[in-house]
């Protein structure tokens, strides 16, 4: 194809899921109860952590962060979503849309990484307990984050700088956001750089994680065995049972999405992204608020007293 003689491409414009008024006006009515819900859960869990001294530990720091990326996940997506939905006009620019697909990129792999440092958080309490605030000193998390957050900015956007896709057949995307998959669909050219980067990137941030995940959980699982009281092994699988919850999760969801690529699937991604831009933002929060009474006590704590006034070092 001649690229060259084609009419390039400067705006999308987002099929979404109905072009139905009523059903719209339901759809809306449904993601905007559940956008304020995420924001009020992961708003008030990281306010929660922040206000309460007892919660100043690498874990919850590791959960705030991920409390910020899935209120930031979310609201790369939903506010247009919902804007769409009482529109008539459902397009985007083209930077916008790119925009939007980098931030995505960058805030799912950032959250894969977090999920395997929490896991190793949890291998270290568990299996090194007497070495943890040594092992897991804040000087290591800082470090961690920064790296964690660059490496996943690195990764997600050089490629599209090095090689930026080209537009230049048709502007209709089926999806309610510009999601990496449904812009290959579109796009020009000789995609096998894009296809060999997705599975790339997925190896580094996806599948390397996971694996790491793994082996963390069954140095953890043994460590655990050898515990001789029952109450000793529930306390200690206690502790991990809601970060486990949420990599089942965020996993499954994600390895539907990018492992199932024939054209039958591709129509229906939208319907698989939705549930990572609004439905995993309001499970986690209620996964660690419900199975962890540190953090149960602290919501109760703020909502009969009004709030914390944070200890003074």
């Amino acid at each position: 194809m001649e690229i060259k003689n084609q009419t390039l491409i400067n705006y999308f414009i987002l099929i979404g899921f109905s072009q139905n008024l009523q059903i719209c006006i339901l759809l809306f009515f449904i993601i905007f109860v559940l956008y304020i819900l995420i924001i009020l859960g992961n708003g008030f869990l990281i306010v929660t952590v922040l206000l309460t001294p007892k919660l100043h530990t690498p874990m919850y720091y590791f959960l705030c962060n991920l409390s910020f990326l899935d209120l930031c996940c979310s609201s790369c997506s939903a506010p247009k979503l919902l804007f769409d939905l009482l529109s008539e006009n459902r397009r985007i620019s083209l930077i916008g849309c790119l925009i939007q697909m980098n931030i995505s990129v960058i805030l799912g792999a950032t959250e894969s990484v977090l999920l395997a440092v929490m896991a190793y958080d949890r291998y270290i309490a568990i299996c090194s307990p007497l070495h943890y605030t040594t092992i897991m000193s804040w000087r290591l998390c800082g470090s961690i984050t920064g790296i964690m957050w660059l490496g996943s900015f690195i990764v997600s956007t050089v490629p599209t700088m090095v090689r930026p896709l080209i537009f230049c057949r048709e502007n209709m995307l089926n999806h309610f956001a510009c999601e990496i998959l449904a812009l290959l669909e579109v796009a020009c050219g000789d995609l096998s750089f894009y296809q060999i980067t997705i599975v790339s990137i997925g190896f580094f941030t996806l599948f390397s994680p996971f694996v790491f995940i793994v082996v963390s959980y069954v140095c953890i699982i043994i460590s655990i065995l050898k515990i001789r009281s029952l109450a000793g092994r529930s306390k200690a699988f206690s502790t991990c049972a809601s970060h486990l919850t949420v990599v089942l999760i965020y996993y499954l969801t994600f390895l539907t999405m990018y492992m199932g690529q024939s054209k039958n699937f591709l129509s229906h991604i939208k319907y698989v992204s939705l549930i990572y831009a609004v439905l995993t933002p309001i499970l986690n929060p209620a996964i660690y608020s419900l199975r962890n009474n540190e953090v149960k006590e602290a919501f109760q704590k703020i909502l009969t007293v009004g709030s914390i006034t944070p200890e003074i070092s």
